[in-house]
C-alpha cells in the first residue's frame, strides 16, 4: 500500500521518461498530472543527477493544460507573474500565492461544510444530488484539492452503503 503522507517519488531517466518508484512503472504527464488532482504530493528528481525537477514539471503539466483551452489563469495574471520575476515584490510572491489558495480551499471546505451540517435544508428531497453537484463544481474549481471532500461522486458513495 503507497504511504501517502510522503511524496510520491518520480525518477526521470536520461530517456526523459518518467519513473513512478512505487509502482515500478514508466509514468506520463498526464498520469501526474491525476495523481496531483487525487492529492498526492509528487516530487521528480533526476536520476544521474539528484535535481529536482518538480516545479518544471509542474508548469509544463499547467501549461499544456493552458493550451488545450482550459484557461484557468487569465492573462492579466499570467502578465503580472512575469513583471514579478523582474521586481522586488518576487520576494513575496509565494507566500502571498500559497496564503491566497490555502484561504480558497478553506473557504469552500466551509461552505460544503455549513451546506450539510445543521442545515434544515438537507432534509429536502433532492438536496444530496444537489450538494453533490456543488462539491463536484468546488472541485472542479481547486484541482481537487479541498479538505474533507469526498474522493468520488456522492453517487458511488451511496452504492457503496447499499452493498
Amino acid at each position: 500500500m503507497p504511504e501517502t503522507d510522503k511524496p510520491l517519488l518520480i525518477k526521470r531517466y536520461a530517456s526523459r521518461r518518467l519513473y513512478n518508484t512505487e509502482t515500478s512503472d514508466y509514468v506520463t504527464l498526464e498520469d501526474i498530472a491525476a495523481f496531483i488532482r487525487q492529492g498526492r504530493d509528487v516530487q521528480i528528481v533526476d536520476l544521474k543527477s539528484g535535481d529536482d525537477l518538480t516545479r518544471q514539471y509542474l508548469l509544463q503539466i499547467i501549461a499544456e493544460h493552458e493550451s488545450r483551452g482550459e484557461n484557468v489563469l487569465p492573462t492579466d495574471v499570467l502578465t503580472s507573474l512575469v513583471r514579478t520575476y523582474t521586481t522586488q515584490a518576487a520576494s513575496v510572491m509565494p507566500q502571498f500565492l500559497a496564503a491566497s489558495f490555502e484561504m480558497m480551499r478553506e473557504s469552500q471546505s466551509k461552505m460544503l461544510e455549513q451546506m450539510t451540517k445543521g442545515n434544515p435544508m438537507t432534509k429536502l428531497p433532492g438536496f444530496e444530488a444537489i450538494r453533490a453537484q456543488q462539491e463536484a463544481f468546488f472541485k472542479a474549481m481547486t484541482g481537487g484539492l479541498m479538505p474533507g471532500a469526498s474522493s468520488g461522486p456522492a453517487k458511488d458513495e451511496d452504492d457503496e452503503q447499499k452493498r
